[in-house]
């Protein structure tokens, strides 16, 4: 009969190892402010998994009733800016110029199948919400996630951005 609480107890363990999630949290945010919607820096091996991230989280702020504006891409014919950093401070750039009140950028440390027979995925995100004109940071979060040897990337990229989303503090 003692066997049973060891089992409980290595099943929670198992089951929080598979996510983890820490947060900075700050004053409600007005849905109604203007928005805009900045690069995600790719600090993963995965080449535009940043852009990738983006979509994704694009498409889940708008279930939250937000429609930032995105950073416009290059003109055409246009090299396009490689490095991330140099993309994310023109962004900061162009979202203070604009006048928008809140913007949402973030990293993706994390991109990939994990090696071994069952190549689960693995996704690491960190969201900021910071104020364009002063860089200030006015929330943060981050999540990390191994997902099933099944589940696409893209899924449980899904899950950990949904799970930063609704820890928004909107008013």
């Amino acid at each position: 009969m003692r066997v049973m609480p060891v089992v409980t107890l290595l099943l929670a363990s198992l089951l929080a190892a598979c996510s983890i999630h820490t947060q900075h949290s700050s004053e409600p945010l007005s849905r109604e402010a203007r928005w805009a919607l900045l690069p995600l820096v790719n600090y993963a091996q995965a080449p535009q998994a940043g852009e990738r991230a983006e979509q994704i989280l694009q498409s889940l702020l708008a279930g939250e009733g937000l429609v930032p504006q995105r950073y416009p891409q290059g003109k055409a014919g246009e090299l396009p800016q490689l490095d991330d950093r140099v993309r994310l401070h023109e962004a900061q750039q162009w979202a203070a110029r604009q006048g928008f009140a809140y913007a949402i950028t973030g990293s993706v440390e994390e991109w990939q199948y994990k090696n071994g027979l069952d190549g689960e995925p693995a996704v690491g995100i960190t969201l900021q919400v910071i104020e364009p004109g002063s860089g200030r940071v006015l929330w943060s979060t981050s999540a990390a996630r191994a997902g099933w040897s099944r589940e696409s990337l893209a899924g449980a990229a899904q899950k950990v951005l949904a799970e930063l989303v609704d820890e928004l503090p909107l008013d």
